[in-house]
């Protein structure tokens, strides 16, 4: 996953106002006590970044996919 898809699973489940807050000043303990922002500028891929925001935040497995992926498979 590169940085522009995840602004995109950012901004589909969180809306782009909360996805800048969550991204910038949510600290996540398994990104090392640092902001998704903060953990993608030292290195970490973006994927695992979402993943640790997913896990934080209580978001559905179903769910982490982004919205065009969970459109696709119901109409597949």
């Amino acid at each position: 996953m590169r940085r522009r898809g995840f602004w995109r699973l950012m901004d589909d489940e969180f809306g782009a106002a909360y996805a800048r807050w969550l991204e910038r000043d949510h600290v996540l303990g398994a990104l090392g006590n640092r902001s998704a922002l903060e953990a993608i500028e030292s290195g970490i891929k973006p994927r695992e970044a979402w993943l640790a925001l997913c896990v934080d935040m209580d978001v559905p497995v179903e769910r982490r996919l982004g919205k065009e992926l969970r459109e696709h498979r119901k109409r597949g």
